[in-house]
């Protein structure tokens, strides 16, 4: 019997089952989820088997090494042979974390997995070493995913990474979430265009900034982009942003810069025009920005320091406006988060006593709604 091949050291491992410690998967009751954690100094991998009926399926490498996989993870053997086991499996979404992986291994698991149903795959704390082979041939790309999520996955090419994995991918992914990268300066001439690519989610990378994300919005790469995350980004101005976005060629609908401090702009700032809702919580803003789009679906200025309610006129045209956790409506609302923030905690926001059921804002500003 031929061995299953290298995805399958996470969910078909070849190692001897131990009866002495227990298993570190557990499958529940309804054969939809399935966790395993391998965090046990000697780990026994074959435990995965458990997981082959599951659904969603999570791996927690507790740290290890998956060198000792690597002679299985042969990219340029027909790999057709092992078809009709991995469509199979039931998997829709599985998240892979606290590993090390050698970048030939994660290639010939991502191969693999393109005879696979997987629609998500997330990768967390995770560390790619070694040099990674050449691409694939066309026939033998990875999965079709929808979505991919990398959390501190470390790779050893720098910028390059991103366009070699994206060729170990089928085209048409939609949702790309990039969390504490180690470097988003992708080497755009390498970067395929990502023609589906409706949401681009980089929150926490406090080191991105403005200039940063010049360099990850490879220019014209996202022709599709209607949604932008960019929470605890480090961005600094909305003009830097505007720029930014101006440059890469993006149109987002939905612009989340929340959890950002944000420095009163000067000058205005020009827009992408498709934009109708934008997220400035928890920026520290004292006034409302000046040259905000002069018509949006949905504005959120909650959990900022304004002291006072705006003036007809600061505001745009907005149907959805909150502003609740501000100081003029919640007393000692500025200081709270303040001190949360300094202390590492995002804080929630505290609602607004004039809220009852709408936006505190309204309440507040209803009668001016005429005048805007």
């Amino acid at each position: 019997m031929e061995p299953v091949p290298c995805l399958l050291l996470l969910l078909l491992p070849l190692l001897r089952a131990s009866t002495d410690t227990p298993e570190p998967c557990e499958l529940d009751d309804d054969d939809i989820r399935c966790v395993c954690n391998f965090s046990d100094p000697q780990p026994d991998w074959s435990s995965a088997l458990q997981c082959m009926p599951a659904v969603q399926v999570e791996m927690w490498g507790g740290g290890h090494s998956l060198e000792q996989f690597l002679r299985q993870a042969d990219l340029y053997t027909d790999q057709r042979r092992y078809a009709d086991v991995v469509k199979a499996l039931r998997v829709r979404r599985l998240t892979v974390g606290a590993v090390q992986v050698p970048a030939p291994l994660l290639l010939g698991v991502l191969r693999v997995l393109g005879y696979s149903r997987l629609k998500e795959l997330a990768l967390e704390d995770i560390e790619v070493t070694g040099t990674a082979p050449p691409p694939p041939p066309l026939e033998a790309t990875g999965p079709a995913l929808s979505t991919l999520s990398l959390r501190n996955v470390s790779w050893p090419k720098g910028g390059a990474w991103l366009s070699e994995l994206q060729q170990w991918l089928k085209p048409g992914l939609q949702v790309l979430n990039i969390a504490q990268a180690h470097t988003l300066a992708f080497s755009c001439e390498q970067v395929r265009t990502f023609s589906a690519l409706t949401t681009l989610d980089l929150s926490e990378n406090p080191g991105l900034g403005e200039r940063g994300l010049v360099a990850a919005l490879c220019p014209h790469k996202f022709p599709a982009l209607q949604d932008l995350a960019l929470r605890n980004a480090g961005m600094k101005t909305l003009q830097g942003v505007c720029a930014a976005l101006a440059e890469a060629g993006v149109q987002p609908h939905h612009l989340d810069l929340s959890h950002n401090s944000l420095r009163a702009d000067t000058q205005g700032c020009i827009w992408p025009s498709a934009l109708n809702s934008l997220n400035l919580s928890f920026t520290g803003l004292q006034q409302v920005p000046k040259g905000l789009p002069a018509k949006l679906n949905v504005l959120d200025l909650s959990c900022n320091k304004l002291n006072r309610a705006p003036q007809p006129g600061e505001l745009p045209k907005v149907v959805n406006l909150s502003l609740d956790g501000n100081p003029f409506l919640v007393p000692g609302a500025s200081k709270l988060q303040e001190d949360l923030t300094n202390s590492g905690v995002f804080p929630a926001c505290p609602p607004s006593p004039l809220a009852m059921g709408m936006s505190g804002t309204l309440a507040l500003l209803q009668g001016a709604r005429g005048f805007i």
